[in-house]
């Protein structure tokens, strides 16, 4: 059965102000999809609204296709699908700890969930920086590790929310490979971004917030050459 999250007759309001509303949107493991919309719009409050984070001010999300969870958790939302904020939370500790703290380790042996470890530090390029604390990371490292993590959990769905605002070139092409990664592995994304840029390649449908409505389309908004960006081997 194929894992997915499906949004019916959704009402989101701020105070008294309505921020968004919509008739279904449907989000699936191998979904590719470009979130746009002004600041302001509303796109992380979507993203949070269909992981279970917040709720909606009317209408209904529903998972399907996922294993049983815990009987305290039968109906919950959260953890079927990952958001990953621009701003992403980082545990205290070292950088490795916060990579071997998302390891699935009921599903992969010792073997495996070492490879695993080091595909990811190699992925995002942090062995040099393995034993130094998270918090002190720069920003563009910060998301590289928050990145990895996220891909190290395997999951069935991942929302990413300006995942490469505010970076420099390098850092860029790294998570890049490593969403791109993510989409050849069969992992359904959101990619939220408030233009256009290498990240648009990837995917292959369109949610735009405009004028309070959630519009779903096939068409992408046009690649914009000068903000390109070539993916480049993790190795």
């Amino acid at each position: 059965m194929t894992v997915k999250l499906v949004a019916k007759n959704i009402r989101k309001n701020f105070k008294d102000r309505l921020l968004f509303e919509f008739e279904q949107l449907t989000f699936c493991q191998g979904d590719v999809i470009y979130l746009q919309g002004d600041n302001g719009s509303g796109k992380s409050t979507l993203m949070k609204l269909i992981a279970g984070i917040i709720k909606p001010s009317a209408g209904t999300v529903t998972a399907e296709g996922f294993e049983p969870t815990k009987w305290w958790r039968k109906n919950s939302l959260l953890g079927k699908a990952v958001y990953l904020h621009q701003h992403a939370y980082l545990f205290d500790g070292s950088v490795e700890y916060n990579i071997r703290y998302a390891l699935p380790k009921s599903q992969l042996s010792p073997q495996q969930q070492q490879e695993r470890v080091e595909q990811a530090i190699n992925m995002a390029q942090l062995g040099a920086l393995l034993k130094s604390d998270a918090t002190d990371l720069s920003g563009g490292e910060r998301q590289r590790l928050a990145v990895a993590r996220a891909w190290i959990t395997q999951p069935k769905l991942l929302m990413l929310d300006e995942p490469i605002s505010n970076m420099d070139k390098q850092s860029q092409k790294l998570v890049l490979a490593m969403i791109n990664q993510l989409k050849q592995d069969g992992t359904g994304l959101l990619i939220s971004s408030h233009q256009t840029c290498g990240l648009t390649a990837l995917c292959q449908k369109h949610w735009h917030i405009s004028e309070h409505k959630v519009v779903e389309s096939n068409h992408i908004p046009r690649f914009e050459q000068s903000q390109e960006f070539h993916y480049v081997s993790a190795n």
